[in-house]
C-alpha cells in the first residue's frame, strides 16, 4: 500500500510527453518503500513502457503488413481477371474478324462469363442464343433494355438476368440476355460490355457487306424476274458466285410498306437478305425478297413480323412458292403480285399472307393452277378416310351441303338413319377440324368436292373412250 505523498505514489508509463498507464507495486505487508525502491520502481515503469510501445508498434506493423498482402491478392486477382477479360474479348474478335456467325460469338461469350446468353434484334426477336434461358420474364427484360440503353451499359433484370445494350453511336441494334446463376463481378460486367460491342461491330459488318454486295445482287433478282428471262446458266454461276444456291427450295416475298420510309425498310431488307443468303431488289414500290425456303406462309410472317415494329406502321406482305429453279422465279413474283393486290382488293392492308393462305383464291391466282393441292388442303382428310375404311363420308358431305346443311334431308336422300348422318357428320368434324362449318371453310370444302367429282367424272370418261386403256380410279392425289 503506497503512502499519500507524492514521492510514493505509483509512476506512470510515459511515452514522450504522453501518459499510457500505470506501474503499480504493492507488498502484503505494511510497511513504507525506501526511496531506492521508488527509483527501481520508476525505472521499471520506464522499461515496461518502452515494451508497451515497442508492441503496439510490433501490432501496428503486423496489421499493415496484412492490410498489404490482402491488397496484394486482391490486386492479383483483379490482374488476373483483367487478363482473362482481355484474352476472352479478343477470341471474341478474333471470331469476328475471321467472319464467324452470331451463334459462335454467343458461344464464346457464353463460356467466357459462365453464364447463357441470347442476342435478339432491336424488335426483341432471337438471333442466336447459347443454351435455354427458362422462365424469363420478358416485361421485366423490355423494361431492363430501355434502362440498360438509356444508361448504356448492362442493367439487372432480375436476381439473375443481366441485359446489355447493343448500340452502334446512337443506333439500337438490339441486346444481350445472360442469364448466370453465380452473379456476375465488376470484370465480368466489363466483359459483358466487351461482348456487346463485338456483336454490335459483327452487325455493322454484315450490314456494311450487304450494302456493298446490294447493287450486284439486285441485278441479279431483277434478272431473275425479268419478262422474257436471262440466260439460266449465266444466272446460276452468278448466283454461285454471291452464296445463293438457286437450285434449293425458295420462296419470294414481296413487301409493302404502308407508311412510307421506304428507304429506312429497303436498308433492313439487304440486311435481311444477306443474313439469309436470299436476294433483295426495289421494284415499284415493293420490296422483293427471294429466301431459302418452302413455308411460303412462315416466310411472309417473319418478314411482317420484323418490318412492322422496325418501321412503326402496318407493311403488305405476300409470298409464294417454294420454287427450285431460276426459271421458277418470274411466275412466283407474279404470282405474289397478284396475291398482294388481291388482299388490298379484299381489306387485307397490312397483313401477311401467300398465295396457299388464300383458299380457292389462291387457286385461281396461282400460274400452275394445282388441283390436287387445293383439294387435299381442304378434304384430303375425309378422302383418306374413305379410301383406308371403305366409307362414304365423301358422298355423306355431297348430300349434306346438297340439302341444305339438313341431316335429316341428307339421311332420306342417302337412305340412312338421321343418327347415321350426325355420327358421320361427327367424324368429319374431327378430320377437317371444329371450324370445318364456318362460311369460309365451308367454301371451299364444297368448292373441293365440286373438283374431285369432276375430276372423277372426267377420268371415267377418259377410261370408257380408251377400251384398252385399264379403269382408273379418281387422279392421284399429293400426298
Amino acid at each position: 500500500i503506497f503512502p499519500s505523498e507524492p514521492a510514493d505514489r505509483p509512476p506512470p508509463l510515459r511515452s514522450g510527453d504522453t501518459v499510457i498507464g500505470v506501474l503499480h507495486g504493492a507488498d502484503r505487508r505494511v510497511r513504507h518503500h525506501t526511496g531506492e525502491e521508488i527509483g527501481l520502481l520508476t525505472a521499471l515503469a520506464d522499461l515496461a513502457a518502452l515494451a508497451v510501445e515497442k508492441a503496439g508498434l510490433l501490432d501496428r506493423t503486423r496489421a499493415e503488413v496484412s492490410e498489404l498482402e490482402r491488397d496484394s491478392s486482391r490486386v492479383r486477382t483483379s490482374l488476373t481477371r483483367m487478363r482473362h477479360v482481355s484474352e476472352a474479348h479478343g477470341r471474341i474478335m478474333n471470331l469476328v474478324l475471321a467472319g464467324g456467325d452470331l451463334g459462335s460469338v454467343a458461344k464464346a461469350a457464353a463460356d467466357a462469363l459462365d453464364a447463357t446468353v441470347m442476342i435478339r434484334d432491336q424488335g426483341g426477336r432471337c438471333l442466336a442464343t447459347a443454351g435455354d434461358i427458362p422462365g424469363l420474364v420478358e416485361e421485366a427484360v423490355a423494361k431492363a433494355s430501355l434502362d440498360a440503353h438509356a444508361r448504356r451499359r448492362p442493367v439487372l433484370a432480375d436476381d439473375d438476368t443481366w441485359v446489355a445494350p447493343v448500340i452502334a453511336g446512337s443506333e439500337d441494334l438490339g441486346g444481350l440476355v445472360i442469364r448466370a446463376a453465380g452473379g456476375l463481378t465488376g470484370e465480368d460486367e466489363r466483359l459483358l460490355e466487351l461482348a456487346a460491342q463485338s456483336v454490335a461491330f459483327l452487325l455493322l459488318m454484315r450490314r456494311s457487306t450487304a450494302v456493298a454486295e446490294g447493287p450486284v445482287r439486285d441485278e441479279l433478282l431483277d434478272d431473275l424476274i425479268a419478262d422474257p428471262p436471262h440466260a439460266p446458266q449465266q444466272i446460276a454461276q452468278r448466283a454461285r458466285r454471291l452464296g445463293v444456291d438457286l437450285r434449293r427450295p425458295h420462296v419470294l416475298v414481296l413487301a409493302r410498306p404502308e407508311g412510307g420510309e421506304q428507304g429506312r425498310a429497303v436498308v433492313w431488307a439487304s440486311s435481311y437478305a444477306y443474313r439469309l443468303s436470299g436476294l433483295k431488289t426495289v421494284q415499284g414500290g415493293c420490296i422483293v425478297l427471294l429466301l431459302p425456303g418452302i413455308d411460303a406462309s412462315a416466310a411472309a410472317r417473319a418478314v411482317a413480323d420484323e418490318l412492322s415494329p422496325l418501321l412503326g406502321h402496318p407493311v403488305s406482305v405476300a409470298a409464294a412458292g417454294p420454287g427450285q429453279s431460276p426459271d421458277g422465279v418470274a411466275r412466283m413474283h407474279q404470282e405474289a403480285g397478284r396475291c398482294l393486290d388481291a388482299m388490298s382488293a379484299l381489306g387485307g392492308t397490312g397483313s401477311a399472307a401467300s398465295v396457299q393462305d388464300l383458299g380457292f383464291l389462291g387457286l385461281l391466282l396461282s400460274d400452275d393452277n394445282d388441283v390436287d393441292g387445293f383439294v387435299e388442303a381442304a378434304i384430303g382428310p375425309v378422302l383418306d378416310y374413305d379410301a383406308e375404311r371403305f366409307t362414304d363420308l365423301t358422298h355423306t358431305l355431297e348430300a349434306y351441303f346438297a340439302s341444305g346443311g339438313s341431316p335429316t334431308n341428307a339421311a332420306e336422300a342417302l337412305h340412312v338413319h338421321p343418327n347415321t348422318v350426325s355420327r358421320r357428320l361427327e367424324r368429319i368434324g374431327e378430320l377437317l377440324g371444329p371450324e370445318w362449318q364456318k362460311p369460309g371453310q365451308v367454301l371451299e370444302v364444297q368448292l373441293a368436292l365440286r373438283l374431285q367429282r369432276t375430276r372423277e367424272v372426267l377420268a371415267r370418261g377418259r377410261a370408257t373412250a380408251d377400251p384398252g386403256r385399264p379403269a382408273a380410279g379418281p387422279p392421284e392425289r399429293s400426298a
